[in-house]
């Protein structure tokens, strides 16, 4: 994981302001498929068809601290969530270039009552910079992530589509972990924060066997961490971060152990996203045809942080050099040559609706902590019984939550709400730290439709405004067309707007201009937000027909 502030560079733990601004390059050009050791480096090889152009940030939506993998012709992805469920998204790609959801590692934070917001809450908790590795020997794809600084959680499955289940915890608790499976099927962890670890886990990945410090950050260099961890041509590297402007590489030519010496990838170097940060973090991927790529992500609030893809070379001493366009990362390179996949993605990108046709919920969609899975359904649309009693948002269970993405885009609900009771509010809000929502209030046996604004967290993620209300109307009928625009261009633009239609045609905006926080603290960026709380009595219930996301 990594954030963004002004002049230092401190660890994430400690929640001390972080190294930021905007990046100049180091002109590195720079490295692997992890499900098992990889074969050596070698200079990117030209393809037999001419590929076309990718543009960065590769994935406009927020999945931070991302680890990156191959098995066979296939590549995976693994994020970030923190206090959203289920945790650790799961992407797959037949090109580097166009991904979808295949699942998530996490099904359940079943980690502690807060995630439940029982008495308690997880927000800025939950799944941090995590690992995602496939094993040959045993066909099985691990994750592997530290949660709330105590224990460290190993799940396992069959396929990156699951079932996903929990193998084992570990009492230690391994920050910001890269897993590395060796030639000879051994399991290593590489983790910490200023002083980098290498642990040994058991043949089954179930205990730990030894665990010992391996490098020491220099003073100068300040705070590393984010490990991912390779074994190339006979050699152990070790890729971390200091957040939020540079990139380092460990290099071993001795052993998983040591020693290692440093080199540095990136420092300050201007990214692909304007008013963003500095591409770092992420990891490196080989390709089938031995290309090598690095998928970092870049911090961009108020949406969060955006995956971007650079290729990568190695210089004949063997430490990987990102390849460059005039001095940066890339806003456009040669796609990856490689094989037709053998389909087409159901993209991350682009135009999307959802019906709630079917039984569950789509893998794009994750819900505000656990959900109470007794008040809600699918099949005719999403049916939300209200779960919670709270005049606050911010501690309402089964708010369903969905990315915005950039660097614009359009959310729209059809709502039947002839379901609600007196205290009952319902409807669809810009959520984040300070949070905005068009939705319905029925008191006294009337409805009214309005905008409400200045919800608000203080750093301990505590609510120190559950809203006010900057607009209403009257509104008549069961059935009203909600929509919610986000420009979340770090920038330009950062404003949300809200609308709404009683045809599914004709829209009125409501209330003002609503603007995004572009702070790092809370990590995650903002997202589009389905809710129905009661702040009298349980009972009532809405339907949403139909989600639609609209890009420019």
């Amino acid at each position: 994981m990594s954030w963004t502030n002004t002049m230092h560079s401190h660890s994430r733990r400690q929640a001390l302001a972080a190294a930021a601004g905007l990046i100049a390059g180091t002109a590195v050009p720079g490295a692997a498929s992890r499900a098992h050791a990889a074969s050596a480096p070698t200079a990117p090889r030209s393809a037999a068809l001419a590929p076309a152009a990718y543009a960065n940030p590769v994935i406009w939506q927020d999945f931070a601290d991302i680890d990156i993998i191959r098995v066979g012709d296939t590549y995976y992805c693994s994020a970030s969530t923190m206090h959203y469920s289920p945790g650790a998204p799961v992407l797959r790609s037949y090109n580097l270039v166009d991904w979808e959801f295949a699942g998530h590692s996490v099904p359940v934070l079943d980690f502690g009552a807060k995630y439940d917001l029982d008495g308690a809450r997880g927000y800025v908790r939950g799944i941090w910079a995590s690992s995602l590795n496939y094993r040959p020997s045993d066909r099985t794809f691990y994750w592997l992530g530290q949660i709330d600084f105590a224990k460290t959680y190993i799940y396992t499955a069959p396929a990156a589509e699951g079932p996903w289940t929990r193998h084992t915890t570990l009492d230690n608790a391994y920050y910001d972990a890269g897993l590395l499976i060796d030639d000879d099927d051994t399991l290593y962890v590489a983790h910490g924060n200023t002083t980098i670890s290498v642990a040994q886990l058991s043949p089954d990945a179930r205990t730990e066997v030894r665990d010992q410090p391996v490098f020491t950050t220099p003073a100068d260099v300040g705070v590393l961490e984010g490990s991912r961890f390779y074994k190339i041509d006979g050699n152990y590297y070790i890729f971390v971060t200091r957040p939020a402007n540079g990139q380092y590489v460990l290099r071993s030519t001795s052993g998983p152990y040591g020693p290692y010496e440093m080199r540095q990838l990136l420092l300050d170097l201007p990214g692909p996203i304007p008013g963003g940060g500095v591409p770092h973090q992420g990891g490196l991927v080989r390709t089938q045809n031995g290309d090598w790529y690095y998928m970092a992500f870049v911090d961009a609030y108020p949406g969060g942080r955006m995956p971007a893809l650079a290729p990568v070379t190695w210089t004949t001493d063997g430490w990987p050099t990102v390849q460059l366009v005039d001095g940066a990362w890339g806003t456009t390179y040669p796609a990856p040559a490689l094989p037709p996949p053998p389909r087409q993605v159901a993209p991350l990108t682009g135009p999307f609706t959802d019906t709630f046709a079917g039984p569950g919920l789509a893998p794009r969609w994750e819900w505000n902590h656990n959900p109470d899975n007794s008040k809600w359904s699918t099949g005719k649309g999403l049916h939300l019984r209200t779960a919670t009693v709270t005049g606050d948002l911010y501690a309402a269970r089964n708010t369903l939550t969905h990315r915005i993405q950039g660097p614009s885009s359009t959310a729209t609900i059809t709502l039947d709400h002839q379901g609600m009771r007196d205290g009952d509010r319902a409807g669809l809000a810009l959520l984040r730290d300070s949070s905005a929502w068009i939705g319905l209030r029925r008191d006294g046996g009337t409805k009214r439709l309005v905008m409400t604004s200045g919800l608000t967290m203080d750093d301990n993620w505590n609510t120190t405004g559950t809203g006010q209300e900057i607009a209403n109307t009257a509104i008549r009928g069961n059935r009203v067309w909600l929509r919610a625009t986000a420009d979340i261009r770090p920038d330009a633009g950062r404003e949300g707007h809200f609308s709404y239609s009683t045809d599914g045609v004709t829209f009125t905006p409501l209330g003002t201009a609503f603007v995004l926080k572009n702070d790092w603290q809370f990590f995650m960026g903002y997202r589009f937000a389905l809710f129905n709380y009661a702040t009298r009595a349980l009972g009532g219930s809405v339907n949403v027909r139909r989600f639609e996301l609209a890009t420019p």
